[in-house]
C-alpha cells in the first residue's frame, strides 16, 4: 500500500461517532478542520446529525451506507462517488447502501454538478474518507483481538487475522471504531489493487427507475401543495403591461393570479443567477391540468422593455451591464455577425509574425463556419417545489448548483442561508441547465406570496421559449501553406451572441510557428448559458471541420496530419500557454486510430470522419461511419477514444460516451433554435426536431485510454468532436463540405435523414 499524506486537517474534514444502538458513522468535508464529533447516543441527535452531513454509516449488523454529496442528472455520480469510498474502505459493494445527500454548503461544499468535475473534484477527499474508515476499523480490531495492527488485512468487508485464523466483519468493530481519533495520514490503496473502482457496476437507481418509483422533482408531492405556472411575454425585449384574469379565476381548481417581481431594482446577481423576464404573470390552481387550462383565458397585454441594467457581482467586482431591448430577429442576427466579423477584434494570443506569413504565403484556406442557438429539451422540463413561511424556506427539486443558488434564495427571501432547506431530486436532464436557478427563486417567491406549498412547473413551450440556450456562434479560419504546402500561418477569429467560442490556447495553437486568435461578441438580450461543453461544442465543429479540409489541401491523412502537429506541439512547442497535453491528445487519435481500422480495406466501404478535442482536463476522438442505404446516408457505426485518466465505472463511462455521440449527432443535424421580432420561432418539438431512436448509430465502440491518472472530465468531453468527425463524414458520403449547422436540412433531399 501507497503512504499518502492526508489533508484532512486542511480541506477533508472526518467525524466518527458512536450511532445509537451502535456503529460508526464517518462523515467529510473539505471545508471545515478536522473535528471529533465524540458518541452520539440521542437516537433523534443522531438522526439529525445524519440528515446534515455528509457519511458513511457501519451498522453492528454490517449495513454500508454512503451519502452521495453530489446532485444526479444520469451520469451516474450516485453509483461512482460511492465506489471511490468502497475501494479504500475495502468493502464488499454488494452490502453498499446508496442515499442522495442534503444540500449542506458548509460541510459538502457548493456540491456542484458541472463542468465533468465531480469525480475529479471528489477523487482524493472520497479517496482519504473511506482509507481513514478503513484504518479506525483495524485499530478497532487490533485493540479487541490484541493484535499488532500491522499483521491484520481486509478484504470484502471482513478484516483477518491469519496467525490467529480470526475473522470479522466491519460492523462487529464499528461501536468501537467510532471512539478512535481519526487518523490525520491515510494509507491509500495501489492502483493496481483496486478491485471496485475500474470495473463496472450497476447504477444504484436503476431498478428504481424502470420500475418509475418517485425520484424527480415532477414526482415530488406534500399535502396542501398548489401547483403555479408562469405566464411570460411572448418575445425577448419586451415586459408585462397590464393583464385581465377575470376569465381564469372562474376557471375550476384556480386559487390566485398575481403578478409577481424576481429581482429588484439593483439586485447583485451571482453566478448562476440570471434574469429572462422580470416580470412573472402568475397562475396557481389545485391541479397542473387546471391551471395550464386556465392560463389560456389570461388577457395580457404586453409593451417593449427597452434597454435594462443588470448588476453583477463575485469575481472582478461589482459590474454593471445594459442589457440591450430590441427585438431581436435571426436574419438580422446572421447580418450583424457578418458586419461584425469584418471588423478589428480582440487579438487573444499571438506567436510569431502571423501577418508576415499570410503576406508571402503561396496558398491560402479560408472558411467560415456558423452555428445558431440551441435549446437544452431537457426531458424533464423545470419544476420546484417551495414552501416559504416567516422563518424557513424549504425547497425541493432537480438542481445542479445548489451552492450558487442558496445566496440568491437569500437575498431574494430575506432569510439566512441555515433557514433555507434545499433537498435536491434526480434530475430529468441538465447539462447546464438546471445551474441556473431562476425557477427556484420564482417558485420561493410564489410561496411566501401565496402563503403555501406550491411546486412551480414550466410546459414544455415554456422551457423552450424562455431562454439560457446554447449561444450563436460564427469562426472564420484561415491558413498559409508555402510553395511546398507546409502549413506556415494559422489564424481564428470567432465572435458570438452574446459570447465568442475561441479557447485560445488549445490546439492547434503551440503547433504553428505564426499563429493569430481573436475574438468578439455581440450583446443581446436573449439569455445564454451553459450547454454541454460551453464553446467547445462549437470550437470543435469548426476547428477540427477546418483541419480535415486543410490536410485534404495538403495531400495528408487527416488522422496523421493531426499527429504531425501534435508531435511538433511535444518536441518544439510554441509559445508557453498551451492548455493541452501533446502526448495524451495524440493518445486518443493513435488509439480510435487503431481500433476503428482507419485505413482497412475492410473499411473502404463506409464514407469515414475523424475528429479529436480536449476539454475539461480530457481527450476525446471519433471515427464516424457512413454508408449510403436506399439511397441517404446513415450512421452506421462509430468508434470513439477517451482519455479521461482513471475509469471509475465502466459501464457508467461507455455510457455516458455513447449517449454523447447520440446527442451530438442529432444537435449537428438537427439542432436550431431561432427568432423573429424577439419570439422563438420554435416552441415544441413538432418544430425543433431532436433525433429519433432509428437514426442512431447501429454501433458504438467505446475504448479508454489505459493510465493510472487520476480522473479527469468524461460528460462533456466527448460531446464537441462528434459535430467535426459527423461534418467530415458527411463530406466523404456527399461531396458536400458543410459550414452551417444544422447539417441535416442542407443534405440532398434523396440523401435526407
Amino acid at each position: 500500500m501507497t503512504q499518502a499524506k492526508s489533508s484532512i486537517n486542511r480541506r477533508s474534514f472526518l467525524k466518527s461517532s458512536a450511532l445509537a444502538g451502535g456503529g460508526l458513522m464517518l462523515s467529510f468535508t473539505w471545508l471545515s478542520s478536522f473535528k471529533e464529533a465524540g458518541k452520539l447516543t440521542d437516537p433523534e441527535l443522531a438522526d439529525k446529525w445524519i440528515e446534515l452531513t455528509s457519511y458513511i454509516k457501519i451498522t453492528p449488523d454490517n449495513q454500508i451506507k454512503i451519502l452521495n454529496p453530489n446532485p444526479e442528472f444520469g451520469q451516474n455520480v450516485m453509483t461512482s462517488l460511492p465506489m471511490i469510498i468502497a475501494e479504500e474502505l475495502d468493502a464488499d459493494w454488494q452490502t453498499i447502501i446508496v442515499e442522495m445527500g442534503p444540500h449542506d454548503n458548509m460541510k459538502l461544499g457548493p456540491q456542484f454538478t458541472g463542468g465533468s468535475n465531480s469525480v475529479r473534484m471528489y477523487w482524493k477527499p472520497l479517496r482519504e474518507a473511506g482509507a481513514a474508515a478503513r484504518q479506525m476499523l483495524l485499530s478497532a480490531a487490533a485493540q479487541t483481538w490484541n493484535v499488532p495492527m500491522e499483521e491484520l488485512s481486509t478484504k470484502d468487508g471482513i478484516i483477518h487475522h491469519v496467525k490467529s485464523g480470526k475473522s470479522g466483519n466491519y460492523g462487529q468493530f464499528a461501536t468501537k471504531a467510532a471512539t478512535i481519533p481519526v487518523p490525520k495520514d491515510a494509507k491509500l490503496k495501489e492502483i493496481k489493487n483496486f478491485n471496485v473502482v475500474r470495473n463496472s457496476k450497476k447504477n444504484v437507481e436503476g431498478q428504481k427507475i424502470v420500475t418509475g418509483k418517485p425520484l424527480f422533482g415532477m414526482d415530488y408531492k406534500q399535502e396542501g401543495m398548489l401547483i403555479a405556472m408562469i405566464e411570460h411575454p411572448p418575445a425577448f425585449g419586451m415586459k408585462l403591461k397590464s393583464f385581465d384574469a377575470s376569465e381564469t379565476l372562474k376557471m375550476p381548481g384556480i386559487t390566485d393570479v398575481f403578478k409577481q417581481e424576481l429581482y429588484p431594482e439593483d439586485f447583485e446577481q451571482g453566478g448562476f443567477d440570471t434574469r429572462t423576464f422580470n416580470d412573472l404573470l402568475v397562475v396557481v390552481g389545485k391541479s397542473t391540468w387546471e391551471v395550464m387550462n386556465a392560463r389560456k383565458k389570461l388577457k395580457v397585454t404586453w409593451e417593449p422593455r427597452g434597454d435594462a441594467k443588470d448588476v453583477f457581482g463575485g469575481r472582478g467586482g461589482k459590474r454593471e451591464v445594459i442589457v440591450p431591448g430590441a427585438l431581436e430577429s435571426t436574419d438580422a442576427q446572421r447580418k450583424k455577425m457578418q458586419e461584425l466579423a469584418s471588423q478589428p477584434a480582440q487579438e487573444l494570443r499571438k506567436d510569431g509574425d502571423p501577418e508576415a506569413a499570410f503576406k508571402n504565403a503561396a496558398q491560402i484556406i479560408e472558411r467560415t463556419y456558423n452555428a445558431p442557438f440551441l435549446a437544452h429539451n431537457c426531458m424533464e422540463p423545470m419544476n420546484f417545489f417551495a414552501h416559504v413561511t416567516e422563518d424557513k424556506a424549504v425547497l425541493a427539486g432537480p438542481l445542479q448548483a445548489p451552492g450558487w443558488t442558496e445566496p440568491m434564495l437569500s437575498k431574494l427571501l430575506g432569510l439566512p442561508p441555515e433557514k433555507i432547506e434545499i433537498q435536491m431530486t434526480r434530475m430529468g436532464g441538465g447539462f447546464g441547465r438546471r445551474a441556473y436557478g431562476h425557477y427556484l427563486g420564482e417558485a420561493a417567491l410564489i410561496s411566501k406570496k401565496t402563503k403555501a406549498p406550491i411546486k412551480l412547473i414550466y410546459s414544455r413551450e415554456d422551457d423552450m421559449t424562455y431562454g439560457i440556450y446554447r449561444p450563436m456562434y460564427t469562426a472564420t479560419y484561415r491558413a498559409a501553406l508555402d510553395a511546398n504546402k507546409n502549413l506556415i500561418g494559422f489564424h481564428v477569429k470567432g465572435g458570438g451572441i452574446p459570447e465568442h467560442p475561441v479557447h485560445a490556447n488549445r490546439f492547434p495553437a503551440g503547433a504553428i510557428d505564426n499563429y493569430l486568435a481573436e475574438g468578439w461578441s455581440i450583446p443581446s438580450n436573449i439569455t445564454i448559458g451553459a450547454f454541454r461543453a460551453p464553446r467547445s461544442n462549437f470550437n470543435a465543429a469548426a476547428e477540427q471541420s477546418f483541419l480535415d479540409e486543410l490536410a485534404e489541401a495538403m495531400g495528408k491523412d487527416p488522422i496523421d496530419f493531426r499527429l504531425e502537429l501534435l508531435k511538433r506541439a511535444k518536441e518544439n512547442p510554441v509559445g508557453k500557454n498551451n492548455d493541452y497535453n501533446p502526448d495524451r491528445y495524440a493518445s486518443v487519435l493513435q488509439l480510435v486510430k487503431e481500433k476503428s481500422g482507419w485505413n482497412g480495406a475492410e473499411n473502404k466501404k463506409y464514407s469515414r470522419g475523424v475528429a479529436a478535442y480536449f476539454c475539461h482536463n480530457s481527450y476525446a476522438a471519433h471515427v464516424i461511419d457512413f454508408i449510403i442505404k436506399d439511397g441517404k446516408p446513415v450512421v452506421e457505426q462509430v468508434f470513439s477514444a477517451v482519455d479521461c485518466g482513471i475509469v471509475v465505472n465502466l459501464d457508467a463511462a461507455t455510457n455516458m460516451v455513447q449517449g454523447a455521440v447520440v446527442d451530438g449527432i442529432g444537435n449537428a443535424l438537427y439542432g436550431a433554435l431561432t427568432h423573429k421580432e424577439g419570439a422563438a420561432e420554435q416552441n415544441n418539438f413538432h418544430r425543433y426536431k431532436i433525433i429519433r431512436m432509428n437514426e442512431a448509430p447501429q454501433k458504438i465502440e467505446v475504448h479508454f485510454v489505459q493510465n493510472d491518472l487520476d480522473p479527469t472530465g468524461l460528460g462533456e468531453p466527448p460531446f464537441p468532436p462528434v459535430f467535426g468527425a459527423l461534418a467530415n463524414a458527411l463530406y466523404k458520403a456527399t461531396g458536400k463540405r458543410y459550414y452551417d449547422q444544422p447539417y441535416g436540412p442542407q443534405l440532398n433531399p434523396r440523401r435526407a435523414f
